[in-house]
Formats: C-alpha cells, sequence, structure tokens
C-alpha cells in the first residue's frame, strides 16, 4: 500500500500540460505513416512464390501497408508518438 500511496502523491505533484488536439492527431498520423513505410518495405521484401497476383497486387501493396500502418497506430502503435508529441511540444514552446 506505500508504493500505491507514494506513487499517488508523485502524481498529484506532477504539472498537468493541457495538450492541443491537434499535435496528438499529427503525433498519431506521424506514427501511422512510420509504420505503413516500414510495413510496405517488409512486403516488398516476400517472395512472390509461384502464385502472383500480377498488376493489381502491385498496385494494392502500397495501399494495404498504408492501411496496416494506420490500424497499428490506432491500436496503440509502437510507441513513437508520444516521443513525437514530446517534441512538438518542446519547439512549440522554444526549447
Amino acid at each position: 500500500m506505500n508504493e500505491l500511496n507514494a506513487l499517488s502523491a508523485t502524481a498529484a505533484a506532477a504539472p498537468v500540460r493541457k495538450v492541443d488536439p491537434k499535435n496528438a492527431e499529427t503525433a498519431k498520423e506521424f506514427e501511422a505513416m512510420f509504420l505503413g513505410q516500414m510495413t510496405k518495405m517488409m512486403l516488398e521484401s516476400v517472395d512472390k512464390g509461384e502464385i502472383n497476383g500480377g498488376a493489381g497486387e502491385e498496385m494494392f501493396k502500397g495501399v494495404l501497408a498504408e492501411k496496416l500502418g494506420t490500424e497499428m497506430a490506432n491500436r496503440g502503435g509502437i510507441g513513437l508518438a508520444p516521443a513525437v508529441l514530446e517534441s512538438i511540444l518542446k519547439l512549440q514552446q522554444g526549447k
């Protein structure tokens, strides 16, 4: 119980910053784009094998990678968005 009280006291003492929703959305979109690019590179490295989707597969592979990146970011991502948001806030404060 003492650890919980100490944690609550620490959290209460920390200043609460008001975050602009636009900044949070920008950070999340950045993470989605990053994850989409990583996914696209991973899909390009996969051997096609004997079954090939042809031109349609190539055309929609980028769209699939983008949608996968967006969905991964919506489900919590890899923790990149909070770091980007922190950088955005520091830049806005001139630090």
